[in-house]
């Protein structure tokens, strides 16, 4: 795992081109520890995920060390909390966070991504949840996240079958936000996350925070934080810059109070 934070926008790059950057259970562990360092940088803005090399985001996890890591029931446990942590990490991570996917992204992978708030990818990414070619189970929180962003028939049919689906199928189902040429990937994610960067930071937040509020089973919402949290975007000092910036016909200068 690499990491990196250059402008205000983090870079974290999953590194195991060797296996398609497929998940060992140390890298899972690693992932949880980059985003607890990265929360404390204040001058973070949003966080870009992508896979070394050219051929996968993530291909999943690292089936080769499911004998070793994952056979009796106390070995499965610890691999869980390692992924469960490292999801929960990546879901409630405080910034944007933007998926940069090309080539496969698959089991693990694809419930990395769907973790992140924006997915984009090439046009030859291919997409699927092969649990059910394995034998495993898909956990209750993973299937949530899955239905909350395709809806359930299109999860049930995601799961049912372990099919792959190409970039456009996934776009056009809602699993991907965006698809761009290969060659232009960099580019646009880059341009779309320095424009994520530069609006105001406690207008960003509280609108990451009430999406995921929306989307919790009904007794868990908290409606009243979100409502804190709108009226201290009125009480900043970044609505005043937003205010005389756009009086003054010039960009504002978010500091994030």
């Amino acid at each position: 795992m690499l990491a990196e934070v250059d402008k205000g926008i983090g870079w974290i790059t999953f590194n195991n081109p060797r296996l398609h950057n497929a998940m060992s259970m140390e890298m899972w562990q690693a992932l949880a520890d980059i985003l607890k360092q990265l929360a404390e940088d204040d001058s973070l803005r949003v966080v870009i995920l992508k896979g070394a090399g050219s051929k996968a985001f993530v291909s999943g996890a690292d089936i080769s060390e499911f004998g070793e890591k994952r056979s009796s029931q106390e070995q499965r446990d610890a691999y869980e909390a390692a992924f469960n942590e490292a999801q929960k990490a990546l879901a409630s991570f405080k910034t944007p966070t933007i998926a940069m996917i090309q080539g496969f992204c698959v089991g693990g992978g694809l419930a990395l991504a769907l973790s992140c708030d924006v997915r984009v990818a090439t046009e030859d990414s291919r997409f699927a949840i092969p649990a059910a070619k394995l034998g495993l189970g898909y956990s209750y929180d993973s299937i949530k996240t899955l239905t909350s962003i395709v809806g359930p028939s299109f999860a049930k049919d995601i799961l049912f079958s372990a099919r792959f689906l190409e970039s456009e199928e996934a776009r056009s189902i809602g699993l991907i936000n965006q698809v761009v040429a290969r060659e232009h990937l960099l580019g646009n994610v880059q341009e779309y996350a320095s424009a994520v960067a530069n609006n105001a930071p406690l207008t960003i937040g509280s609108v990451k925070t009430a999406v995921n509020e929306i989307v919790k089973d009904p007794g868990q919402m908290s409606p009243e934080y979100i409502e804190k949290l709108v009226n201290d975007c009125f009480l900043s000092e970044d609505y005043k810059e937003g205010r005389t910036a756009f009086m003054e016909k010039r960009k504002p200068a978010f500091k994030g109070s």
